[in-house]
Order: structure tokens, then sequence, then C-alpha cells
């Protein structure tokens, strides 16, 4: 009998999420009923959204249930379906979670195009990180040419791709990462014409040296003192597209005064910003979209990406751990099977 290693939430956090909130498990893999699939999972994405589904809070979704598997997107193979759309060795996206095979239902999973193979673009460059990054930046951002555009977590899987998007409409790219390695790579390899390191003590002097004509489009990953930081450089009529606000994930209290919301309010009257914070289900209509011009940016080398992979079911909760300290440098991956 073959069995199904899986990794649980087993009991939610307080603070930062440690080992302890995680459950290794085998169980036997599971037989597709009429209309399900099951699948061996290649590829698992990690991703901040998952450390909100550990709240037992209400958000835009719903909450991982204690002793459930981990929620996750991954790229897979079909072993053996009951549904006349999928056969033997298919290559299917879905979101089956941190585990190594799932019975799943054939209407929840979509055939990965042949022409990337086994790959894990599906779950990057073309798949949520990039549409995340493009429906924020072309959909709430609207970049005009000569524009600046300042991103968060420049280095990361929708940061990286966000800066190079925004180069594509004509506007300068100006990135903030954690380091000087992940700075290096963002400028010399992605192409960005800035990128700051937010661990520099004089950081907010550095952005505004950076950013000489303010910036227009502020694309928000992080928030904490990175976001006091770009407040005073926003232009009149500045775009902020919420992504993410990872400094905060994890608070269990409110952060030190003093209290900013006034300053924030009067800047939003003043300037008549546009924040909008936004999930990618938002904008699950411009699927086609988002693939067609992404796609063809892939292939003439527009889009660069760097991917962070670590292997094994048991290597995704240190993985997971690490990317909401910053430990990370690109896409966190978990390859499960051979690609």
């Amino acid at each position: 009998m073959t069995m199904n290693r899986r990794i649980v939430l087993a009991s939610r956090p307080s603070g930062d999420p440690v080992a302890a909130n995680f459950r290794t498990e085998e169980v036997p893999v599971g037989e597709p009923g009429p209309g399900q699939v099951l699948v061996r999972t290649i590829w698992l994405s990690i991703a901040p959204y998952m450390r909100w589904r550990m709240n037992d809070a209400k958000s835009y979704a719903p909450p991982v249930a204690l002793n459930d598997v981990m929620v996750g997107a991954t790229v897979g193979e079909v072993v053996s379906s009951r549904d006349p759309n999928f056969s033997e060795g298919d290559i299917v996206i879905g979101m089956n979670g941190w585990q190594e095979y799932a019975v799943c239902e054939a209407a929840t999973l979509r055939k990965q195009d042949a022409e990337w193979g086994k790959s894990a673009i599906m779950l990057g460059v073309l798949g949520g990180n990039g549409m995340t990054a493009y429906a924020g930046l072309y959909k709430i951002g609207k970049p005009r040419a000569g524009e600046t555009v300042v991103v968060a977590a420049a280095s990361g899987g929708v940061g990286s791709l966000v800066g190079q998007m925004a180069k594509l409409k004509g506007a300068r790219a100006v990135g903030v990462a954690g380091g000087p390695e992940k700075c290096r790579f963002v400028v010399e390899e992605l192409g960005f014409d800035a990128c700051i390191d937010h661990r520099a003590a004089d950081f907010a002097e550095q952005l505004a040296l950076a950013c000489p004509d303010g910036i227009d489009v502020y694309f928000e990953n992080v928030g904490g003192e990175v976001w006091n930081a770009v407040l005073p450089l926003l232009n009149d009529f500045a775009r902020i597209p919420v992504c993410g606000v990872i400094s905060q994930y994890s608070a269990t209290e409110a952060p030190p005064g003093p209290d900013r919301t006034p300053e924030l309010m009067r800047a939003v009257l003043s300037k008549r910003l546009e924040i909008r914070g936004f999930v990618l289900t938002d904008f699950a209509d411009i699927g086609p979209e988002f693939y067609a011009e992404a796609s063809v940016w892939h292939r003439q080398g527009k889009l660069r990406y760097k991917e962070d992979i670590h292997r094994g079911i048991d290597s995704a909760p240190d993985a997971f751990i690490g990317m909401l300290k910053g430990k990370n440098f690109g896409k966190v991956l978990i390859q499960l099977a051979s690609d």
C-alpha cells in the first residue's frame, strides 16, 4: 500500500509560527471516486498568505482547520483518473496542499501547457505570482512612462516581477529588499533602476535619494517601517496596490506609537491617494489576458526570476518559517518529486 506523507496544522501560532504548529502524518493514499483524480505532487508553492490562513479569524478566505492539511498551490502528475477530462500522466495545477498525494475533484484542476512540461513555472512567473504582480500593478497601479514605481520585497516571487513589468511600461523601478546580495540581484539581474536595503540605518534617506521626483506607484508587500519611509515621498494622485503586509502577519499586539493614522488620512485627502487592497481572485477574469502577455515576455527573456528550492515535504515548515523572516531568496518552492 502506497503511503501519503502530509503536513497538517497541529496548533495555531501565537506570533511567529514554529515547527510545533505543524505535524507530519502518514496515511494510505486514497482511491479516486467518480469525477475525481489522484495526483502525485511534484511542486508545492510556499507563500505568505498561508500565515493568515493559520489564524482562526475572519479574512478573505477561510482558515485552515486544525488537523487539516496545510493549504498550497501545486503542480502534480495524474496517477489515476475517474474523470474523462484527465488521463494518467497529465500534468495538472491545483490547490492540493502540503502532501505527496491528493485525491481531488477534477473540476478543481487544470492542465499545464505541454510547453512547460513538469516545471513549477505555473506556480510562479506564469502563475499566481505573475498574475498577482500583473493585476496589482496594471489594474490598480496603472504606471505611466516616466513615473516612479517602488516595490517592497523586490527580490521575492511577486515583487521581482512587479519591477520588471513596470519597466516594460517605461516607468522607473525602485526596489526595496533585505541585504546587499538581494539588492545587487534586483538591479544587475532584474534590471531595476535602483534597490535600497531596508536594513540600512539610513534607509529612509537612501530611498528619498533614489526617488528624486517622488513616488507615483507603491506596490505594498511588507508594511511597517518600509511604508513609513514611503508615505512622505508619495506624489499627488499616487496609487498604492496593497498585496501584503508581511511584517504584520504574526503581530500579537498593536505596533508601538505614535498612532500615525491621522497622518495617513491627511495624506490620503491632501494628495488624493488611491489605496486598494486586493487578492488574486478579485481579478480572476484577467487570467487569459495575463497569460497571453506574460508567456510572450517570458519566451523573450523579459521576465527573469529566481527560485528558492527546498526538497521533500518535510522541508516545508522550515521553508515557510524562514520565508516569513525574509530568509528566502526568490520564489519559495518545495520539490517533492523529480520534474
